[in-house]
């Protein structure tokens, strides 16, 4: 797939406190308690008292906002599911690997569920209680980076609050959709074969993950906007956790996660490529 958008470079900042608020709402989300930080620069005085001061203007349809989500969110929609014709040849250096990998997963998916994976309850249900908690984390860290972002007048933990969930909503819309698409049966259904075009697989079938897309959407936004190391990799192991505690929970195969990770990536990194505006200096 290839990326929507010319890409927008996106400089590191010097100050390390930069990525404090993306670090702070992972930390929130998980129930951790923050410390309050004091502000270190004072900000200048707003001027809206004065007299006869012309009124706002509305803001511009690109810019990231509540107000034009809905608006970003159907040309998001349209640039995914016509994405395809805009394949080019040096996709290929990554495509093919992602083909390959994903037609071996499914070649052993029905060994893995059935002579790898444990089939213990009791073990099956805590992955799947880890899955929720850390996949309900990483859906709470652009709330609560946009709530940062308004209190404390943080323009770049707003937007990114903002890209965040829009990414998180393509993704649900996307994997919903191929869903219906591929109807493909889960492990506990027909001795874990894992059957393609399976109507009995139901409205909620097995392939994509939606918990793994949902979490590498979240995960890629938010290494996008803060591109830090230790940010790209804590936001990153949380991700992968998701997808494996979902296999090992028994709810998907090694397949569905591999493929709703790099779709989950691909969606997040993109909308952040397309919509950023606040650069980092």
């Amino acid at each position: 797939m290839r990326a929507f958008a010319n890409p927008i470079r996106i400089k590191l900042l010097s100050n390390p406190r930069a990525h404090a608020p993306v670090i702070a709402a992972l930390a929130l989300s998980f129930g951790l308690r923050l410390q309050s930080q004091t502000v270190s620069s004072a900000k200048e005085p707003e001027h809206s008292s004065l007299p006869d001061a012309p009124t706002p203007l509305a803001p511009a349809q690109d810019d990231v906002t509540v107000r034009n989500l809905p608006r970003n969110f159907l040309h998001d929609q349209a640039a995914i599911w016509t994405s395809p014709k805009d394949i080019r040849t040096q996709d290929l250096e990554w495509l093919l690997p992602l083909a390959a990998a994903t037609g071996v997963a499914i070649g052993t998916d029905h060994y893995v569920m059935t002579q790898v994976v444990s089939k213990n309850p009791g073990f099956n249900q805590a992955n799947i209680n880890a899955s929720d908690a850390m996949v309900y984390s990483l859906v709470a860290a652009p709330v609560a980076l946009y709530g940062f972002g308004r209190i404390g007048q943080d323009d770049h933990a707003r937007e990114a609050g903002i890209l965040t969930g829009e990414a998180m909503v393509d993704g649900v819309v996307v994997e919903q959709g191929l869903k219906l698409v591929f109807w493909r049966e889960r492990p506990d259904q027909d001795q874990s074969t894992g059957k393609f075009f399976q109507s009995s697989a139901g409205v909620d079938s097995g392939f994509p993950s939606s918990h793994t897309l949902i979490a590498f959407s979240a995960a890629s936004a938010l290494a996008t906007e803060y591109p830090s190391r230790w940010t790209q990799v804590l936001l990153y192991t949380g991700a992968t956790g998701v997808g494996i505690t979902r296999v090992l929970g028994r709810d998907h195969f090694p397949a569905d996660v591999l493929v709703g990770g790099a779709l989950g990536w691909l969606i997040g990194h993109n909308v952040v490529r397309k919509h950023h505006k606040i650069l980092l200096e």
